[in-house]
């Protein structure tokens, strides 16, 4: 499977789109409900509420997951999917934080 997107419908007033993303571990209608999973758990909630209340795909924070478990665990682990949540996850490159990591390491 590849990655894509449709776009299905548009308003001409506001612009706004309607679309479907498509990834590997599954399809993403736009726009979304992303709950955020920090360490790639939402707190709280297990993936059937998460289902429930319309999330296809959650959101999760790299850097956290390099702290803790550390790369080698989520390595050891595959990835992030399929341990605990069976959909799409989309995580952010925690940019802003790794680059005071790394002048901090200079």
């Amino acid at each position: 499977m590849h990655f894509g997107f449709s776009l299905l419908q548009t308003d001409t007033a506001s612009r706004a789109r309607l679309g479907r993303m498509t990834t590997p571990h599954g399809e993403i209608g736009t726009p979304a409900f992303a709950p955020v999973g920090t360490q790639a758990t939402v707190k709280a909630l297990d993936p059937r509420d998460l289902h429930e209340l319309g999330a296809e795909l959650i959101l999760s924070n790299t850097y956290h997951l390099t702290l803790r478990p550390g790369a080698e665990v989520v390595a050891e682990l595959g990835d992030c999917t399929g341990s605990w949540w069976d959909g799409p996850i989309l995580t952010d490159s925690g940019g802003y934080q790794c680059s005071a990591w790394r002048a901090a390491d200079v």
